[in-house]
């Protein structure tokens, strides 16, 4: 969902960095053979990705929920040359279709993927991670973000995505809806945590950007 008029959303993007031939393929084959396409995160909020990742510059990568892989691209644009970018997604059924474009990319060998669960696979990763992105099941990020803060270096930056879901997360919340629920908490720990100093921006279904202190 996008908080602001399309005719805004299309002028944001027409003055933003073109997104790369690789990038735009990939959007077209996701929307035309996979499910939920809109769970890409696509032109404009791939190119902030990139952006702050360059920006940041981060050696080594952790992003939880790899889709059909576009972020992890956008985020690969920006991580130094010995760097390695770790993904992790429970679906295994896209696991060829990333690899497809990963291999394409100019970051192929340092992108390493991972299917399972996030929670049983982190702990297993002895890698400092300097920049993690979350775009998972919602209603574990409270739990990703209480299993990541203790081991990330100080300055090491959290963007977590779909965090205003829908606007869900400002409005009465129905028993059942347990990831409006994690969502609601997981926002209040972010900007309650004393190791964290946050942000929220309302880009396109809401991105949060916390660095630890």
């Amino acid at each position: 969902m996008d908080f602001i008029p399309e005719n805004i959303s299309n002028y944001a993007e027409a003055h933003s960095a073109k997104e790369p031939e690789l990038l735009q393929e990939l959007q077209r084959e996701t929307w035309l053979k996979v499910l939920a396409p809109r769970m890409l995160s696509g032109h404009l909020q791939g190119r902030f990705l990139s952006l702050l990742a360059k920006l940041i510059r981060p050696r080594h990568i952790l992003e939880i929920g790899t889709y059909t892989g576009y972020s992890a691209l956008c985020l690969a644009e920006g991580m130094t040359r010995d760097g390695s970018l770790h993904t992790i997604d429970h679906n295994e059924e896209l696991y060829d279709f990333q690899r497809r474009y990963f291999d394409r990319s100019a970051y192929g060998d340092r992108i390493i993927q991972h299917v399972g669960n996030a929670l049983d696979i982190i702990p297993t990763l002895s890698v400092a991670f300097d920049l993690v992105f979350i775009d998972a099941d919602k209603h574990n990020y409270p739990n990703y973000l209480e299993l990541l803060v203790p081991a990330l270096p100080s300055g090491a930056v959290i963007l977590s995505d779909n965090v205003l879901w829908s606007g869900k997360v400002t409005q009465r919340v129905k028993e059942d809806d347990r990831d409006t629920q994690a969502l609601i908490a997981y926002n209040k720990l972010l900007n309650e945590h004393p190791k964290l100093e946050t942000v929220l921006l309302p880009i396109r279904d809401g991105l949060s950007i916390a660095r630890v202190r």
